[in-house]
């Protein structure tokens, strides 16, 4: 069965940092996009990060460039999200979830994304 974990969220100050897991099990992480998504409470969910597969692009909303970093380790099956200088606009729940289908290039659009995670409470608060 193909899964996906999150793990790492919590309580950080402004300004503070955070990783995010997301552990793969059932399946070879090394074929699949992954994408970083978040909601926020009465917000949609945001595609916020992706990976590629294949040369490992990436890509970043323009909420989190410069701030927001997505790496892969294969091997290991997981996807890690690495947060700095973080936000109270930040808050939100974190999910992971994986593209079933071959681009060129990662895009997070959530609606072609499948076997989403449970997600990851961040929460960004003095």
């Amino acid at each position: 069965q193909l899964q996906l974990a999150e793990s790492g969220g919590g309580l950080v100050y402004p300004g503070g940092s955070l990783q995010l897991s997301c552990a793969a099990s059932g399946f070879t992480l090394g074929y699949h996009d992954i994408g970083w998504f978040r909601q926020a409470p009465g917000k949609e969910r945001e595609g916020i990060s992706c990976i590629s597969s294949g040369d490992f692009g990436t890509y970043y909303a323009d909420s989190v460039k410069g701030r927001f970093t997505v790496s892969r380790d294969n091997a290991m099956s997981t996807v890690y999200l690495q947060m700095n200088s973080l936000r109270p606009e930040d808050t939100a729940v974190y999910y992971c979830a994986l593209l079933p289908t071959v681009r060129a290039a990662c895009l997070p659009l959530y609606n072609e994304y499948t076997n989403w995670g449970q997600g990851t409470q961040v929460t960004v608060s003095s």
